[in-house]
This record gives structure tokens, C-alpha cells and sequence, in this order.
């Protein structure tokens, strides 16, 4: 596997986005699964609750919660299109709350390509409102660092 190669960069005036890019050594295939199966999410990120690969559906994930924030992520899926793109609304916090827990609206984003040796996965977690959301911000972009090659592990584990 390729070194991780992560970035951030400023997108639209005021807000940022975390992007990880990295070929994994496994099939499209294999690295949809890991994207579109509940359990098997579950392992690399957290487990989903009402999550399936299909257009409108919603759901959620349970983090920490913290002040007036019951730690819930509502989330909805944006985009699907098999072995190559998935999206989906990442909400959560509230307006009680600063810093960890502040209201957050971003968009979760991979694509799926060929690539030499495997898959070239690219994580676009969008829309970070600076600074209001800086401490999401920080905390997801060390996040993605450490989930994006768990997710490569669970996959290889699938292809076992």
C-alpha cells in the first residue's frame, strides 16, 4: 500500500475539506463492500444505524456526545453509483454548543477508480465552516488518517 497522502485545502469562501487519496491493493469490488455494508463498516468506522447504498436513504452513527449534543450524526445518502461513487450528508452537534459538538453540515464523498495495483480510493469529507467548526475540523482530519487504512485492512481481510 501507498503511503497515506492526506491534505486539506481551502474550498468555497469560509469552509474546508479533509481529503484523503490512496490506491489500495485490492479490487473496486472489495473496497465497495467495505463502503456499503453496515457490519462491515462497522468495523473500520462506526457501526450505522438504518444504512443502506440506496439514493434518500438516512441513518445515523453515535459518537461521543458532548454539552447539548446527543452525539448523533444524521447522515443520508446522496449519491450511489456501484464500485465508483458514494456520497452522503454528514450532520450533527448543536447550536448550544462551541466547539466539539457545534453545529456541523458536510458532505462525505468517495470515488472508486482503477488503478495500478488496485483501487485508487479518494475520502472528500466536505464543508467544514471555519472557524466554527475548527475543532471538527482538526479532530476528523487526525480521524480520516487513522480510519482511511483501517478500512484498507478490514479489505483485505475480505479478500482472504
Amino acid at each position: 500500500m501507498n503511503q497515506l497522502a492526506q491534505k486539506t485545502r481551502e474550498s468555497r469562501a469560509g469552509t474546508s475539506d479533509i481529503v484523503v487519496d490512496e490506491v489500495f491493493p485490492h479490487a473496486p469490488e472489495t473496497i465497495w463492500k467495505t463502503l456499503t455494508d453496515g457490519p462491515v463498516m462497522g468495523r473500520w468506522l462506526m457501526a450505522p444505524t438504518g444504512f443502506e447504498p440506496v439514493e434518500g436513504t438516512s441513518f445515523t452513527f453515535q459518537t461521543t456526545p458532548a454539552g447539548e449534543w446527543d452525539g448523533v450524526i444524521h447522515c443520508q445518502v446522496l449519491e450511489v453509483v456501484e464500485n465508483q461513487h458514494l456520497a452522503f450528508a454528514w450532520k450533527g452537534g448543536h447550536e448550544g454548543n462551541r466547539g466539539y459538538g457545534s453545529p456541523l453540515d458536510t458532505i462525505v464523498t468517495w470515488t472508486l477508480a482503477p488503478a495500478e495495483g488496485g483501487t485508487r480510493v479518494r475520502m472528500v469529507h466536505s464543508g467544514f465552516d471555519l472557524p466554527k467548526n475548527e475543532s471538527a475540523f482538526s479532530n476528523m482530519s487526525q480521524g480520516w488518517k487513522k480510519v482511511v487504512p483501517a478500512m484498507a485492512k478490514v479489505a483485505g481481510e475480505l479478500d482472504s
